[in-house]
């Protein structure tokens, strides 16, 4: 409670709930020791939360919150006023040195798979507008790349998948599946040229592969540059070119009445993946499978997968809107 700790915050409610009170008789309500109670109290006393009874010294009242809290509501008002000026002035400060950047000073170099994780979380997390993400196996595990947090204010998440990251089953279904959910939008390709992240079209990371023989992993830090735009062009062709992705029917634009499972085999049919590769993911048997791609071809009036491809696309079937964009 504006910048109490949780034992001061108790303190002050128990306070307010009574005419007055000893420290002794604060600390039994509380379950706190008299002594700590004697330090809150005094902190209290010199915030303006809390003053000695005129009657009894010994005894302390509540100041009325609605007067006190104010006061540390507005104080802690102008400090987010002087943080936010304070980051305004970083930031000229940084764009200014960036249009100054030599050809030496538009890259640097990360080293190690926990530089990299930590320098894509403090990407991400700074993000404003937009993420986008090429993937390409193998999987740089890097946590939870989508926060919801960052989606609920409205930075749009876009990624390419690799199909062999499906087909091998090195990100499950399900996974894809919680990430759409919380609001990313995917596409499939059969192949992408790179591992590519970037935020807000200012800042790129390209995880390099590197051989059997290097140290440890590394990666680029691209800063706003010609380089930077080419690798938001390259992310931006290989997005049109890649196939959209559903995990739910609810997810799809025009596509007809089919359930979750039908919606899956369909997107993960229209990449390429055998039926085997499928039934795998899916956790489900090949029969099962077969039977629903067969259910999927006669809705679609068609006799083959790749007619059922052509149809689905004419259709719009795969057409799916970003999870926030849907209505319920």
């Amino acid at each position: 409670m504006l910048g109490l700790t949780p034992a001061e915050s108790e303190t002050y409610r128990t306070l307010i709930s009574v005419a007055s009170a000893t420290p002794a008789e604060l600390a039994e309500s509380v379950g706190c020791d008299t002594r700590q109670v004697v330090r809150i109290l005094g902190m209290l006393e010199g915030r303006g939360l809390a003053t000695r009874s005129l009657g009894d010294t010994a005894r302390f009242v509540a100041s009325p919150p609605a007067a006190a809290l104010r006061a540390l509501l507005i104080e802690r008002q102008n400090e987010l006023k002087l943080a936010e000026l304070e980051l305004d002035s970083l930031d000229e400060i940084y764009r200014a040195a960036a249009l100054g950047r030599g050809a030496a000073d538009v890259v640097d170099v990360i080293h190690g798979t926990e530089a990299i994780r930590e320098r894509i979380g403090q990407m991400q997390l700074g993000a404003q507008n937009e993420v986008m993400n090429l993937v390409k196996a193998p999987v740089l595990s890097v946590g939870n790349m989508t926060d919801a947090a960052v989606i609920a204010r409205g930075v749009r998440y876009r990624v390419v998948l690799e199909r062999a990251l499906l087909d091998e089953g090195a990100l499950p279904i399900d996974e894809v599946a919680q990430a759409r959910a919380k609001g990313e939008e995917f596409r499939t390709a059969e192949a992408v040229p790179l591992k590519l992240f970037i935020v807000d079209r200012e800042f790129a990371i390209v995880p390099l592969l590197g051989s059997a023989s290097a140290a440890k992993p590394g990666a680029l830090l691209v800063h706003a540059s010609t380089l930077l735009d080419a690798l938001i062009a390259l992310f931006e062709s290989e997005w049109e070119k890649a196939t959209e992705f559903a995990t739910s029917a609810g997810a799809l634009h025009n596509a007809p009445a089919i359930d979750d499972l039908d919606a899956q085999i369909l997107s993960l049919s229209l990449t390429g993946l055998a039926d085997k590769a499928i039934a795998a993911q899916l956790n489900s048997s090949l029969r099962t499978v077969q039977r629903r791609v067969r259910n999927l071809m006669d809705i679609a009036k068609v006799q083959n997968r790749i007619q059922l491809g052509y149809r689905a696309a004419r259709l719009g079937w795969l057409e799916t809107e970003p999870a926030g964009n849907r209505t319920t």
